[in-house]
């Protein structure tokens, strides 16, 4: 009795993952179609890269979070460790391929060694999907428009709700430190800081940055008469271009004029009503170089940011050896899943199976001839199935159609197989018809047309 106890234990999703339903997968596979078909649309090409990588490959990307990646045993001496983010992996793809440029979209898995917080959508093992721009003799900040716009064009298709894409620059935030009179050493600790302001009051940030990041209360003071602002992105720009600090510092006013180009490339691609200039946004990741953003959703506070990305002019260089710019987004399918999951939970156009008809017989020792069937309708591109019984009683193959949404039946009987003919069923009306055996799939064909036809709901009854 011990053993069987200790065995059920056992038996469970680790903490920080799950396992997904049939129903659930559909409703993942049509939020990755949607965002695979945007990235297509903007012209980038698909690939993959292994969910490991060595450790040293990984290691010191990404500021304090890499005490967040996931380390494995030594593997035949390689000391590797699963992939933190996307963005990483795809540097190194560059270099080991020796690509001067590419425009691609990878969709993924990702580990980090993090406390799980599931109902914040906060996982150790979970999905991202990333569109990246890398290389080429590209105009300022005409790629990184580019993004934004990506982001907008899929959050908006997603029944998520209104969101606000958050924009800010890592040289802005340079200059900001800078003329607060903040040493540079202190610079990661302070932004880590900074970001949390989305969630804490400065009061709070104010507490930990003196008390436990070394800042004076003068250097705080400062800091915060920038960090506390954010507005519309040209009210604020317009506002930050009439301070001195800013537009008088090297960095500043070269993060300004930036920031102006971008803003109006945004107006032009009609995305800029979905953002917000935030000075407090910092983003941990250490290869951010410019242009930093991160989306979040506005009508819950169900979960944390759903999109994050920005400029990393560096990072490819670090392993190639080659200045090579980029910039691009990671959007936390994750997150949103709960989200998409209640929309669609009364949405009967879902269903977990494809199968457009079910095989049945009416009548008994008729498995060959169901086969003869199915395998015309397979030959013929149409999914279909049988049940798996000998002699499968009529009841069980109508609650199977009605249970997985099929929405097509056909049946074969003694007097159907004296006459050469089948009988088709739809389960969305209840109608039936008769017809000749030779006519099957054309007339299936031309049922899947009718939309309509192919809506099973889940309250019909069979008549």
């Amino acid at each position: 009795m011990e053993k069987e106890s200790k065995k059920k234990e056992l038996v469970k999703v680790v903490k920080g993952a799950r396992d997904f339903l049939p129903d659930q997968m559909v409703i993942r596979g049509k939020a990755f179609d949607l965002i695979t078909s945007v990235f297509k649309k903007h012209g980038a090409v698909e690939i993959d890269t292994p969910v490991f990588e060595l450790k040293e490959t990984l290691m010191g990307k990404y500021g304090e979070e890499s005490k967040l990646i996931y380390d494995l045993n030594d593997q035949g001496g390689e000391l590797l460790s699963l992939r933190y983010d996307l963005t990483v992996p795809f540097a190194r793809y560059m270099a080991t391929h020796n690509l001067t440029s590419l425009k691609r979209f990878h969709i993924g898995k990702v580990y980090r060694r993090d406390n799980p917080q599931m109902s914040k959508g906060r996982f150790r093992e979970f999905f991202q999907c990333d569109f990246d721009i890398a290389g080429g003799n590209y105009g300022l900040m005409i790629p990184d428009a580019e993004v934004i716009k990506i982001v907008a064009e899929i959050l908006s298709q997603l029944p998520i709700g209104n969101f606000n894409i958050k924009i800010n620059h890592r040289v802005l935030l340079d200059s900001i430190v800078e003329i607060s009179g903040i040493s540079n050493d202190k610079y990661r600790a302070v932004c880590s800081s900074i970001d949390k302001l989305d969630k804490e009051p400065w009061d709070k940030v104010k507490e930990e940055l003196v008390g436990v990041k070394g800042v004076t209360e003068e250097q705080a003071e400062k800091l915060k008469t920038f960090v506390v602002l954010k507005d519309k992105p040209k009210i604020l720009l317009d506002k930050l271009m009439t301070m001195k600090d800013l537009t008088e510092n090297e960095k500043g006013k070269k993060a300004l004029d930036e920031m102006a180009i971008l803003i109006e490339y945004l107006q032009i691609l009609e995305v800029e009503k979905y953002c917000t200039f935030d000075l407090s946004l910092a983003r941990g990741l250490d290869y951010y170089t410019g242009l930093i953003y991160e989306t979040v959703l506005t009508d819950t506070d169900e979960v944390g940011s759903i999109s994050g990305g920005g400029r990393f002019d560096n990072l490819i260089g670090m392993f190639s050896g080659k200045q090579i710019p980029a910039v691009g987004v990671s959007i936390g399918i994750e997150r949103i899943f709960n989200i998409l999951e209640k929309h669609y939970k009364n949405d009967d156009t879902l269903r977990s199976t494809f199968t457009d008809v079910l095989v049945c017989a009416a009548g008994k020792n008729l498995t060959k001839e169901r086969f003869k069937i199915v395998n015309e309708l397979w030959d013929s591109g149409i999914n279909a199935e049988i049940l798996y019984n000998e002699n499968p009683r009529m009841d069980k193959q109508l609650d199977y159609g009605l249970k997985n949404k099929i929405p097509f039946l056909v049946f074969i009987g003694e007097n159907e197989l004296k006459e050469n003919k089948i009988k088709i069923k739809c389960l969305a009306n209840s109608q039936e018809m008769v017809i000749e055996r030779e006519k099957m799939v054309e007339e299936i064909k031309k049922l899947k047309t009718d939309k309509n036809l192919l809506i099973v709901k889940k309250n019909n009854k069979i008549k």
